[in-house]
């Protein structure tokens, strides 16, 4: 039984390769964060050490072991964390070259050895040309899984000696309906996390199990609505605070720019009077309010100004100066006072 959700093409592919004995030697999944490219990695392994008939059972020791990472012949290769230590930028050369270490003995306590490499495009480029030549001499028993979120930034040799699965995202509807029937969620609820995590429903799923994702979107949001309604001064202020956030984790910063164009996009869209496809429907009386004190044209500009102020940051712009312009670029209520 295959956990990923929404994914059919990907399994459907993945199951006909073992039931025919043709699997390919690398894979390439990619996609989102969240999406399932690690469910549907780990899932594969499963399979391929799988004890029962019909595979993955999820229930035998080999797939418990890999369902909780404890097992001899899966690895994880991604980016290094040391404590409190800051994070290594990239995968490098040494990493690969244990793996390829590991590579070269026999199975331990499986049938078969599968290497995942979390962010294959952190790899640096040594990393990648070292990867190259072991994916160039395929082996027996090792199947090689690399998860990306962004495709274009590997080398076109290491994307060409693999076979590429794409994950989508999964239409709303889709995931509300999955998260019902797959997880036991009240339907609101359901229909609220799938919302919020773009078609990713691992987020989703996180987000149900630990109430902490939800508090941390909520102050968020309150932060959000915070600046909207503040002056000029307390907007620098909440601006600095994400630039000085940026320098320690750059995906907390985007998240909260991803909230920022989902609450002016459901403004937008009770705007439109198609509040059935607002994200923050736990939020909606307050978005109804919001809405009235805006023009449809004040709301779409600045839609594209947290787009340009997110891809200003992904370009190394000043983030500091790139975040105070987009708290410049707030839009004015109708009948209210400009901050001061």
């Amino acid at each position: 039984m295959w956990e990923v959700i929404g994914q059919t093409r990907a399994v459907s592919l993945l199951q006909h390769g073992l039931e025919s004995g043709k699997l390919a030697h690398a894979y390439l999944l990619t996609g989102p964060e969240h999406v399932g490219k690690m469910t549907l990695a780990r899932n594969l392994a499963q399979a391929l050490n799988c004890e029962a008939a019909e595979r993955p059972c999820l229930k035998c020791p080999s797939c418990e072991k890999i369902a909780a990472m404890r097992h001899a012949d899966v690895q994880v290769i991604g980016l290094i964390k040391n404590g409190d230590a800051a994070e290594a930028k990239l995968i490098s050369i040494d990493q690969i070259k244990e793996m390829q270490h590991a590579a070269n003995l026999p199975p331990f306590e499986g049938k078969h050895k599968v290497f995942i490499i979390d962010n294959a495009e952190l790899l640096s480029l040594e990393a990648a040309n070292r990867l190259l030549k072991t994916l160039e001499e395929p082996v027996d028993n090792i199947t090689f899984v690399l998860l990306t979120v962004n495709d274009k930034l590997l080398p076109l040799t290491v994307i060409s000696r693999c076979q590429r699965l794409e994950l989508a995202p999964m239409p709303l509807a889709a995931e509300t309906a999955a998260l019902i029937e797959k997880n036991g969620l009240e339907p609101q609820r359901a229909r609220l996390l799938a919302g919020l995590s773009h078609g990713c429903p691992e987020w989703a799923i996180a987000a149900a199990k630990d109430d902490r994702l939800m508090q941390q979107r909520d102050e968020e949001l309150d932060k959000i609505l915070g600046a909207i309604r503040a002056d000029y001064e307390a907007r620098f202020a909440y601006a600095a605070q994400l630039a000085a956030r940026f320098s320690q984790d750059r995906g907390a910063v985007y998240r909260s720019l991803d909230f920022w164009r989902d609450y002016w996009r459901d403004l937008m869209l009770q705007k439109l009077g198609c509040d059935d496809m607002i994200v923050n429907i736990d939020r909606k009386a307050e978005l109804e309010e919001m809405a009235r004190g805006y023009r449809l044209g004040q709301i779409k500009t600045f839609i594209g100004a947290i787009q340009s102020a997110a891809e200003q940051l992904r370009q190394n712009a000043n983030t500091r100066l790139a975040l105070e312009v987009l708290m410049l670029d707030i839009p004015s209520r109708e009948g209210g006072s400009v901050p001061v």
